[in-house]
This record gives structure tokens, C-alpha cells and sequence, in this order.
């Protein structure tokens, strides 16, 4: 299940990564931790590790705390954890069945417009009368998203969620090529979706009936 938070601002507000935070709490209450939160900087990644002790009840494990290999055993072995990650963690890791149930991801992933190699990019396409965001910028992002949402179903009998939090999704006419871009599957907006869904695998008693909405 696709879920899009409601209510969240535009990335570029200063409380932007508290307030997505605030929305994924009962979303990891329903999934029983179980999740991988990846990010789109360190400086974000830093935020929730200092903010989420003591508001989760699940073991956290935090990318930079260990190798990236000690990291994925002891998320595996411990069953129900909440990994946060970044850079490395959108690509090349497998983490089949239960263990991971859920993926939540702050923002789209653009590269940041400092980047040099994307300043440099950019101004050579423009030198050739291209357009850089949709000719380079939005399609690298949307190949990053994809690899991110990866994560989530690794063979045909994973389930779970996928949480994008990123409102552009919804209010930027690009947002329409990322979502086109994800596999098949239900769409929500509505959180009583996401713990109905989570009820289904006997992990937790549903709170209430719901039809998943669009």
C-alpha cells in the first residue's frame, strides 16, 4: 500500500522533517517498527535520531552508528527495529520477509542545486538549449525514488507500506511521473488505512474498518 500523508508543508519549511516525523509515529505503531525511514540528507537523518528516542518503542538503529553490513544483521535478527538511513541505504540492500514491513521516505530525492557535478550538468544543457530539470534533474530523481522504493518488496510474498511523505507528489505537476513510475498498488491518504492494513497480518488488532481510498 501507497500512503500519502495529509497536512504535511512544503519541504522547504523549517519544520518540515518534525512534522513528517509526527505523521510516521502511528504509522510505525502500526507496523510494529519493522521500517526502514530513509532520507535525503545526513542533516535530516541526524534530526530524527536525536528527536524519535523515547516516542518509539522499537529498537533504533542509526546508519553511521556501524558498518552498513552490522547494521542490516542486527535489523534482521532484532525482528521489529526502525533503521534510519541515508545515501547508501536507497540502493543494494536486501532485507526480505517480515523484518521490514515498512518504508518511509522524508522527500523526493533531487540532488542538492549546490551539488557542482549538477551545476555542471545543468549549465552545459542549457548551453545546449535543453531543459535541465525535466531532461536530467526530474529524471535522476525519479530513478533515486524507484531504487528507494526497492527496499520495500524484495519477492513476490513481501507486503507492506510505503509511506512518501513529500507533498509535491500531490501539489506539482511532476509528481504525477513519480507516482507513475511505482509499481501497481492501492493508494491511500486516510492513516486508518495504513493500521487496518497492518491488522490484516495478525500483528495487531485493527482499530476500525476502513476501505482503502484513493
Amino acid at each position: 500500500m501507497l500512503y500519502l500523508p495529509q497536512n504535511l508543508p512544503e519541504p522547504a519549511a523549517p519544520d518540515y522533517t518534525e512534522r513528517l516525523l509526527e505523521a510516521a509515529l502511528p504509522v510505525l505503531e502500526a507496523s510494529r517498527g519493522r521500517a526502514f525511514l530513509l532520507f535525503t540528507s545526513h542533516r535530516a537523518l541526524k534530526f530524527a535520531a536525536d528527536w524519535l528516542p523515547g516516542r518509539i518503542a522499537y529498537p533504533l538503529l542509526v546508519q553511521g552508528t556501524a558498518p552498513r553490513a552490522e547494521l542490516l544483521d542486527r535489523f534482521r535478527q532484532i525482528g521489529n527495529a526502525v533503521l534510519l538511513g541515508t545515501g547508501s541505504f536507497w540502493e543494494g540492500v536486501d532485507v526480505r520477509g517480515e523484518a521490514l514491513s515498512c518504508v518511509i521516505i522524508d522527500k523526493l530525492p533531487f540532488a542538492s542545486p549546490d551539488d557542482p557535478v549538477l551545476q555542471a550538468r545543468a549549465a552545459a544543457m542549457q548551453e545546449a538549449g535543453r531543459n535541465p530539470f525535466m531532461d536530467y534533474q526530474l529524471p535522476t530523481a525519479v530513478i533515486a525514488l524507484k531504487q528507494g522504493v526497492g527496499r520495500l518488496i524484495r519477492d513476490e510474498q513481501d507486503r507492506g507500506v510505503l509511506m512518501l511523505c513529500d507533498p509535491r507528489l500531490r501539489s506539482k505537476g511532476y509528481g504525477k511521473i513519480f507516482l507513475a513510475s511505482l509499481p501497481a498498488m492501492p493508494r491511500t491518504r486516510a492513516l486508518v488505512d495504513v493500521q487496518q492494513f497492518f491488522a490484516q497480518d495478525g500483528m495487531q488488532a485493527p482499530s476500525s474498518a476502513c476501505t482503502v481510498s484513493s
